[in-house]
């Protein structure tokens, strides 16, 4: 009785950590596509494998700016919408909204808050005979 051997699947035969099966699987499944090549689910693992390792290569890199350990959605955030020397991620991931990943904070505005005295009183003169009176906004003495 020997024992069958099983065939190779093919995330170990293409070098992945995606799931070339499941992809395929859901694919199918989702009613995407009618027909399906052999290699199609094989380049997508790829593809989505790759995707993730570079968003994940600059998210650790946000989180180590911030001398943490674990990655959280609000370093993903920061990593993706400080992506500026990737043009191409930048490009894909322009318009992305990370669920509880925060706001990025805005780095100019000083412009917004003009710095003006506070005004406590103003003068007011009725006639030239009368002497000029002071009043307090919303309150007469």
């Amino acid at each position: 009785a020997a024992a069958r051997r099983r065939a190779p699947q093919l995330v170990s035969k293409a070098g992945l950590q995606f799931p070339v099966g499941r992809i395929g699987r859901y694919l199918r499944q989702g009613k995407y596509v009618t027909r399906m090549g052999a290699g199609a689910t094989v380049y997508l693992a790829a593809v989505l494998e790759y995707l993730c390792a570079e968003i994940l290569e600059v998210a650790v890199n946000a989180t180590r700016d911030n001398k943490k350990s674990r990655i959280v959605p609000r370093h993903i955030t920061l990593a993706v919408k400080n992506v500026k020397n990737d043009e191409e991620l930048n490009k894909l991931l322009g318009g992305v909204i990370i669920a509880a990943g925060g706001v990025l904070r805005r780095q100019n505005i000083s412009h917004m808050y003009v710095c003006r005295p506070p005004v406590y009183a103003k003068e007011s003169r009725r006639d030239e005979n009368e002497r000029v009176t002071l009043r307090l906004y919303n309150l007469e003495a």
